[in-house]
């Protein structure tokens, strides 16, 4: 089903108010880096459950 102008107004309205995105930059050294997370099959995911046991970790310490 298409979406309608209206409602990618309201989403683009929605995400600009409640979400914030980060990006991040691989340098030519750091490519086994970029390879490991290209063969993850959901990136956001996958570095969100490594920010949170990070965070797990230093509550415990």
């Amino acid at each position: 089903m298409a979406t309608s102008e209206s409602q990618k107004r309201a989403t683009a309205r929605y995400q600009k108010a409640n979400t914030k995105m980060r990006s991040v930059r691989f340098y030519p050294s750091e490519r086994d880096i970029l390879a490991w997370l290209d063969a993850q099959p959901n990136k956001q995911g996958y570095i969100k459950d490594l920010i949170r046991a990070d965070m797990e970790q230093r509550k415990s310490e």
